[in-house]
């Protein structure tokens, strides 16, 4: 178990990603329903933006005021009923639609200059040739490098409609190149990573639920299936959510026909049920679902029918516990309410939404409460009430009232967060680093495939480059601290030396290989495997 004076640490590591899209959203906008009578509570607060409007000291902003207590009502639903600004809803509806206008790149700020991460395939940036590493000097020829330089300036110049032109002046390998970029369609794609685990059984990483996500499966399916894949590990750790039908169309590719995979209910919304149609593509493999604390929504209906129908294991912990359903209204200015209208529920009845009348901000904070209670690392921590028993259909018994709760358990390694490597995080010493070494090597021919980049890693020596660079920086080590937690010392940086690897591996050859290192260190990736490996 962990110290007490470890909390803090873990705390900083935990990735909290609670906004509007840990939400499970009906795929249609819809004119809202407004009432023929007025109540006093409506009357009331048409009399005091009245008042202000013809009372106030000061000219007031009514527009500010109404969508303060737009908001203010809001809030006093739930955590994810939302008012979205009009000059928002492009932006917030981006990963969900599968695309975005602009030139299709990702990007880091490294030392005061915009560094191409990576280049998104069939977008306007791989068209003309940018390549992983360019630096951005110049963005229609005005200086590109600076204090001032952050996200904000890079998606408000980089970002625009469709068919206009952005001209780019890139530093590559000590010469500057000038690209005319067209802005066009970019796609964001929901799968960021398949490949073959062995020789039977592949692996899908999805990181959101959008419009394009079951075709990209669909994809994904078709290539590790030409290279013998029988069994399956899908990846939904840290996956928000996203679309209700793509869900329903994920989880439909692992059931047979007439299948319940999920039914929504609410007050104004009569149960609705999702049944499957018989016609998915992996009906029959062995399966296993991965997910975490930060799976959500969608997520949680994939898995919660897999598990209710006994059709595959799900390793990993608890999840999330979002189990209600948004619908996108749109107002006559261009904003939009995405409003809570129902739950749903898994096959077996059980409701997932965890409480939150408590208020948004224990609700916002369950994550950390999870860790002071030892659930994030000891599964005996976690009780739930006999009232909240439902059976899968083989008669197993699971669990309602806050997250799907994994067959297998496999606990967050803590011992990795060493002061040391929270201060290089810190610092960005993990991205920049691996960055600034793959962009000088990139034509070495040490790394020309990533087999012979495995094959002559160690003579690289980037261990030492990383400790100079923080040096640099003011990062050094606690040798008395150290010395008196030997495992944990060792134990971290080993995962250190890992991730290193990892991101020079992903600088250089693209995502899907930092996931390949990275997966001898991943414990519930390593534990599916296990279990897939077993006798039937």
């Amino acid at each position: 178990m962990l110290q007490k004076k470890y909390t803090l640490k873990l705390l900083l590591c935990v990735s909290i990603i609670l906004n509007s899209q840990f939400s499970i959203l009906n795929s249609f906008a819809q004119r809202p329903f407004i009432p023929d009578t007025v109540t006093p509570g409506q009357q009331l607060v048409d009399e005091v933006m009245l008042m202000i409007d013809g009372n106030y000291t000061e000219s007031p902003d009514m527009d500010r005021l109404s969508t303060e207590a737009i908001n203010a009502m809001l809030k006093a639903l739930d955590p994810h009923s939302v008012f979205i600004a009009a000059k928002d809803v492009q932006r917030a509806n981006e990963p969900l639609e599968g695309n975005f206008e602009g030139v299709g790149i990702s990007f880091q700020i490294v030392q005061d200059t915009i560094v191409v991460g990576s280049v998104i395939d069939g977008g306007p940036s791989e068209k003309v040739g940018l390549m992983v590493g360019d630096k951005i000097i110049r963005i229609d020829h005005q200086p590109a490098t600076g204090d001032t330089i952050n996200n904000n300036y890079v998606f408000k110049h980089l970002r625009g409609k469709k068919g206009t032109v952005v001209s780019l002046d890139i530093l590559r390998q000590g010469t500057v190149y000038t690209f005319d970029i067209t802005r066009d369609k970019v796609p964001i794609y929901s799968i960021d990573t398949y490949f073959m685990a062995d020789d039977t059984i592949g692996y899908i990483r999805l990181i959101r639920f959008a419009r394009t996500s079951v075709d990209e499966f669909h994809k994904a399916l078709k290539a590790l299936n030409k290279q013998g894949m029988k069994s399956l590990i899908l990846d939904l750790r840290g996956n928000t959510g996203g679309f209700l039908d793509i869900a329903y169309g994920l989880a439909n590719e692992f059931l047979g026909r007439n299948q319940l995979i999920v039914y929504t209910e609410g007050r104004k919304s009569p149960r609705q049920n999702f049944r499957s149609n018989g016609r998915g593509k992996f009906r029959e493999g062995r399966l296993v679902v991965l997910i975490d604390e930060n799976s959500a929504s969608a997520s949680e209906i994939v898995s919660g029918a897999v598990q209710d129908w006994d059709r595959g294991l799900v390793i990993g912990r608890r999840s999330f516990g979002k189990g209600l359903v948004q619908r996108m209204f749109p107002l006559k200015d261009g904003s939009q309410i995405r409003l809570t209208t129902a739950r749903y529920y898994t096959p077996s009845g059980r409701c997932i939404q965890r409480p939150y009348d408590e208020g948004s901000d224990a609700y916002r904070d369950d994550i950390n409460q999870r860790y002071k209670h030892g659930e994030l690392v000891n599964a005996d921590s976690i009780h739930f009430a006999d009232s909240l028993k439902y059976k899968t259909a083989g008669g197993r018994t699971v669990y309602g009232g806050g997250g799907i709760m994994p067959d297998i358990f496999v606990p967050m390694d803590t011992m990795r967060l060493s002061d040391y490597f929270i201060s290089l995080r810190g610092k960005g010493l993990l991205n920049t680093v691996p960055l600034q070494w793959a962009d000088a090597h990139r034509k070495d021919p040490e790394v020309k495939t990533f087999e012979l980049y495995l094959q002559n890693y160690e003579r690289f020596n980037l261990d030492a480059i990383l400790t100079d660079a923080a040096i640099q920086k003011g990062v050094v080590r606690d040798a008395e601290k150290e010395a008196a937690e030997p495992e944990r010392t060792k134990h971290s940086d080993d995962y250190l030396r890992l991730l290193l690897k990892a991101q020079v591996a992903k600088d250089l050859f693209g995502i899907e290989y930092y996931y390949k290192v990275m997966k001898e260190t991943d414990e519930p990736y390593l534990r599916a495997l296990e279990e897939l490996r077993k006798d039937n």
